[in-house]
């Protein structure tokens, strides 16, 4: 299991952002700016608040947030049960290949919440899923400096029907969500255990959990091909994939509260939205 000293999370206080590094896990520590990424590196120097009585905002606010796809063995079987056309053998290929698929799920922040956001189903999809997965995110040099928890939902059918609509199928309003905290891994070759959880008003429709030891690729392997010729600014995320698929009888649906948790780093709560 990965694990992590330093955990820094966004608040919002007396209605403007600060960066926090987490004391414990209901308390934390105020820096006198809201730069995320320095304060990886530095201690803080405001007073001590409860979490509880602030609303926790995305941990980073990521100019760019990038997916890999297709880095797990299971999520492999996903996306050949949802193929509708000759796209199982692409899938398959990029599995096997030295490229791995990536693709842009995010700029600006204009489709990505944090904790506690309203995530979303696309008004023309009829499957949705949630997609638990680690994410990375870069500094200045474009490498790894912390990693974060993130739901990266995909509608199953537009995509299954043509692998050409993967960015209809996977960017679109509300459908990425970050948090709740950066956490600094002790070992970046750690693995980390992924759990998955879906209530309907608590009633439990799905729990499941999955292992970055499942990987295909490494980490830096991914980073590695998401900088290649594509200059990032700092801050930017990269979700490495996910390995954790509901059965394909769910669906999202608006009330479900969908649960992602990631020991050492938090567990990140969103709720489908109802429009």
């Amino acid at each position: 299991m990965g694990t992590s000293a330093i955990r820094v999370v966004r608040l919002l206080v007396d209605g403007a952002p600060r960066t926090a590094r987490l004391v414990g896990d209901d308390r934390a520590a105020l820096y006198a700016h809201d730069d995320p990424l320095a304060a990886l590196a530095s201690d803080p120097d405001g007073d001590v608040v409860e979490l509880a009585a602030h609303e926790l905002l995305p941990p980073v606010h990521a100019p760019e947030i990038w997916g890999a796809g297709v880095t797990y063995e299971r999520s492999l079987d996903a996306r050949l049960e949802e193929a509708q056309t000759g796209a199982r053998d692409l899938y398959s290929l990029v599995y096997e290949a030295e490229r791995p698929e990536l693709f842009l799920k995010d700029a600006g922040m204009r489709r990505t919440v944090g904790p506690g956001g309203a995530i979303r189903v696309r008004s023309d999809s009829g499957w949705t899923v949630p997609e638990p997965e680690l994410a990375l995110v870069l500094g200045p040099a474009a490498e790894p400096v912390a990693v974060t928890v993130a739901n990266d939902v995909s509608s199953r059918d537009i995509e299954g029907a043509n692998s050409l609509y993967i960015p209809q199928a996977k960017t679109y309003a509300g459908s990425c969500a970050i948090g709740p905290a950066l956490a600094v891994p002790d070992d970046w070759d750690a693995a980390w255990t992924i759990r998955l959880r879906i209530a309907d008003h608590g009633r439990e429709l799905f729990a499941g959990e999955t292992s970055t030891a499942k990987m295909k690729r490494r980490l830096p392997e991914l980073v590695a091909w998401l900088v290649r010729d594509n200059p990032l600014p700092p801050g930017s995320v990269l979700l490495t994939g996910t390995g954790l698929v509901p059965p394909d009888d769910y669906t999202l649906a608006p009330g479900h509260e969908v649960s992602v948790t990631i020991d050492g780093i938090g567990t990140l709560v969103n709720t489908v939205a109802a429009d």
